[in-house]
């Protein structure tokens, strides 16, 4: 049984919202960023809000019919060269929690790793919720681009949170590609890249 995917648009912010605060509340680096859980219950979903309005404008969401899952995309230039910008973490922190010095700390430390100089498939964030985990619904949603890269001849990146998220990867094609990025008394996060397939 196939499943039924679709592009997510502006009316399903608020669905992918849900969805993205619910599968990562409990995420290893979200728990890092908020170590408080009261504070990551109340602040998590606009960190999540401000994510999926960037990919909104600059990419593309896709999500499942039922709503279960999504997968929220960027397609990097091979000139973009490094993720450079400095303002961009300042600007997240400032939207999301000022006072919280890790929302920023993060972002920094993705773009100083995220690879430069050639043209790539960007999977910033993919979601499933909590009931429907180990469903396949993950891989279901990465497959129609990885297919899409794997005839255009891209690559694909992403950074894993967790060991299960980086085991699916790794069954996807995605080899671990060093340094991880190490966040101070905080779980490692492992880059990704997938180069294209026969």
């Amino acid at each position: 049984m196939g499943v039924g995917i679709r592009t997510a648009g502006e009316g399903d912010r608020e669905l992918v919202t849900r969805l993205l605060d619910q599968a990562f509340q409990n995420d290893p680096v979200s728990s890092w960023i908020f170590p408080d859980e009261a504070d990551r219950r109340a602040t998590h979903p606009k960190l999540m809000a401000v994510f999926l309005d960037i990919v909104l404008a600059e990419g593309r969401v896709d999500v499942t019919e039922d709503g279960t899952a999504c997968a929220m995309w960027l397609s990097v230039p091979a000139d973009a060269g490094h993720a450079d910008d400095d303002e961009g973490p300042v600007r997240l922190r400032e939207a999301v929690d000022p006072d919280n010095e890790r929302v920023e700390l993060v972002g920094r430390l993705t773009n100083e790793i995220h690879p430069a100089g050639r043209a790539h498939e960007y999977l910033w964030m993919i979601a499933v919720a909590p009931g429907h985990q180990g469903e396949g619904l993950g891989s279901a949603l990465m497959q129609p681009v990885l297919d899409r890269c794997d005839r255009e001849g891209l690559p694909a990146y992403l950074e894993a949170s967790s060991t299960r998220s980086r085991r699916l990867y790794e069954r996807l094609g995605f080899v671990f590609r060093s340094p991880a990025v190490d966040l101070p008394g905080g779980p490692p996060m492992w880059p990704m890249w997938r180069e294209p397939q026969a």
